[in-house]
C-alpha cells in the first residue's frame, strides 16, 4: 500500500499546512502502536468533491488512518464490488477533517465526514485464529465489522491487484466489499445530497460556509 512503512511522510510531503485547514498530526507514529487495550479502532468514509468526485475510507491501524479511495462509495449490498485504490496514511485527526482544501492544493475540493465509528477487526487464519489486522491487510485480505451511524455489518477489503509488499504503485487496486450476512446497512448516497455524520451538512453547503477567503 502506497505509504506503507513511512508513517506520516507522504502525507507531508504532499501539502502545505499554511494553506490547508487539513490536520498535520502528530508525525511519525509509534513503531507498533495500537488502540489501548479495551479500546475500539476508528474508522471514517468522507466524501470528497476534487477533480473527482469520490468517497475516501479510512480505518485507523496503529497510529494511522490507513485509506483507500472509492469512487462509488461503500455499499450495503454484498452483490456491489466496489473498487478501492489505495492512497497514502493519513493521521488520526482526519477523523475530524471536514472543510475546504484550497484550489492549487493536493486534493483540492470540499470534504464532509458521511460516516465514521469503530470497527472490530475479524480476519482469522485457516485454523480459525485471531490474526494481526495488520498482517491480514499486508497479505492483501482483511475483514472487519462496522459500527458506524449508517454503515453496519461485516465488510471485506481485498487486493486484487499490486504486489506482495502491500499493493504499493499505480497499478494497486482493492474491492471493497459487503459479506453475506453481516447485517444491512443504508446503502451508497447520491454525494451531492449526502449530509455530514458530524454537522448535517451537504458539501454544497460546506463549500458556501467554510470556502469563504
Amino acid at each position: 500500500m502506497d505509504g506503507e512503512g513511512d508513517g506520516l511522510r507522504d502525507y507531508h510531503g504532499k501539502r502545505d499546512f499554511g494553506r490547508t485547514g487539513e490536520p498535520a498530526g502528530q508525525g511519525q507514529p509509534d513503531e507498533g502502536g495500537a488502540p489501548g487495550e479495551g479500546v475500539a479502532p476508528r474508522f471514517v468514509v468522507q466524501i470528497h468533491d476534487a477533480s473527482t468526485l469520490h468517497f475516501d475510507f479510512r480505518l485507523q491501524v496503529a497510529d494511522v488512518l490507513k485509506s483507500w479511495s472509492v469512487p462509488k462509495g461503500p455499499s450495503a449490498d454484498p452483490s456491489d464490488k466496489r473498487l478501492a485504490v489505495p492512497t497514502e496514511d493519513h493521521p488520526l485527526e482526519y477523523e475530524e477533517f471536514e472543510g475546504v482544501i484550497p484550489a492549487g492544493e493536493y486534493g483540492g475540493g470540499t470534504v464532509i465526514v458521511w460516516d465514521h465509528g469503530t470497527y472490530e477487526p475479524l480476519s482469522h487464519d485457516r485454523r480459525g485464529r485471531p490474526v494481526d489486522f495488520a498482517e491480514s491487510l499486508a497479505h492483501g485480505h482483511a475483514r472487519f465489522r462496522l459500527h458506524g451511524a449508517k454503515l453496519h455489518g461485516e465488510y471485506a477489503l481485498t487486493r486484487f491487484r499490486g504486489g506482495p509488499d502491500g499493493g504499493a504503485g499505480e497499478d494497486a487496486a482493492w474491492l471493497l466489499v459487503k459479506t453475506a450476512g453481516g447485517g444491512r446497512g443504508h446503502g451508497t448516497p447520491d454525494p451531492r445530497r449526502a449530509r455530514s455524520a458530524r454537522t448535517g451538512r451537504t458539501l454544497a453547503r460546506v463549500a458556501a460556509e467554510d470556502g469563504q477567503g
